[in-house]
């Protein structure tokens, strides 16, 4: 099998964004691709890598239309399976003044939970660099089995594993669940990537640094990034924390797809450096990276179509990120 970059197991669904309004006044809904672990995926592409995925949608037209997607923007479809008899998943995003946003779930159950541990191409995540995960894929008992037989196929394989919790309380029956499986989650990868709410969550600290602390305490993850929002980002790698500043959109529309395009930036700089003799100014070089790219994200609707190309996030970089 062909070597790939970077392959993700989880959710491809629909995420319903608001697109103003009806002449009677009803709110009108765009139907975008989404899902964070394709747009990982779509912005690993964007930047020159092959990736795979791994994932079920419905046998409907919103699960041909994702899969033309991920075909559109060059992610490997090779294992995206279609469902019978459940529906695609689909959320509704429903966007504040200040861009951030909440989530509402048609998911019980929906098309991607149906994954089966015996549908994991083990070949597949043999054959990559980075395998990557979040935790959806681990909210019902079916997928959670592919899930880890996944994980088990690539840490015996040497693969790199990546993970970005994405913590969506209403998908879970209860938060302890939630709780468990993300540190199942943690004590599984190499390359942890944690928003600042999530590491508060789950570490009780409100100090940032605390909550690192915290985690390495339990588990030996290299590298772990902090998503801060509109403070930044920052990196913790062997002895050290480097943070970098936002980059702030005058023309922000939402921030679907933000953390999944700072991930992806993150494995694009690990593809390219390795994860092994990473040093200060190596961090602070892919963490304004990172920042710059998912800056750019929240000025555009959806994220899996319209990931920033390399030059775009480079020129954004040489002028401060004001625009």
């Amino acid at each position: 099998m062909v070597e790939v970059d970077v392959t993700a197991l989880g959710e491809l669904l629909i995420d319903f964004t608001q697109s103003g309004e009806s002449e009677q006044g009803n709110p009108l809904f765009e139907a975008n691709p989404g899902g964070a672990p394709c747009n990982v995926l779509a912005m690993l592409t964007r930047l020159g890598h092959t990736t795979s995925f791994i994932g079920k949608v419905g046998k409907d037209s919103f699960g041909s239309q994702l899969k033309e997607a991920l075909c559109d923007v060059g992610i490997g479809a090779d294992y995206l399976y279609m469902d019978d008899e459940v529906h695609t998943t689909l959320a509704m995003v429903h966007t504040h003044p200040d861009g951030d946003r909440d989530f509402s779930f048609y998911r019980n159950p929906g098309a991607d939970v149906m994954l089966t541990e015996a549908e994991v191409p083990q070949e597949l995540i043999r054959s990559s660099k980075i395998f990557h995960f979040g935790s959806l894929s681990m909210t019902h008992e079916g997928v959670r089995e592919a899930t880890k037989k996944a994980l088990k196929t690539a840490k015996e394989s040497g693969v790199l594993i990546s993970f970005d919790p994405n913590l969506r309380p209403p998908l879970w029956k209860t938060l302890d669940e939630a709780r468990e499986q993300i540190l199942y989650g943690l004590g599984q990868c190499d390359i942890l990537k944690i928003s600042d709410n999530e590491i508060q969550w789950l570490s009780g600290e409100t100090d940032y640094t605390k909550g690192v602390e915290w985690i390495r305490e339990r588990f030996q993850i290299p590298l772990i990034l902090v998503s801060m929002g509109k403070e930044g980002s920052r990196a913790y790698y062997k002895g050290d924390m480097v943070e970098a500043a936002p980059f702030w959109q005058k023309n922000t529309i939402e921030t679907t797809g933000a953390g999944d395009t700072f991930c992806g930036c993150i494995l694009h700089y690990i593809l390219e450096h390795g994860l092994t003799q990473l040093g200060k100014d190596d961090l602070k070089e892919m963490l304004t990276f990172a920042n710059s790219a998912a800056s750019l994200i929240t000025t555009r609707k959806g994220a899996l179509r319209v990931m920033p190309f390399e030059e775009e996030i480079l020129e954004n970089i040489s002028k401060g990120g004001f625009s």
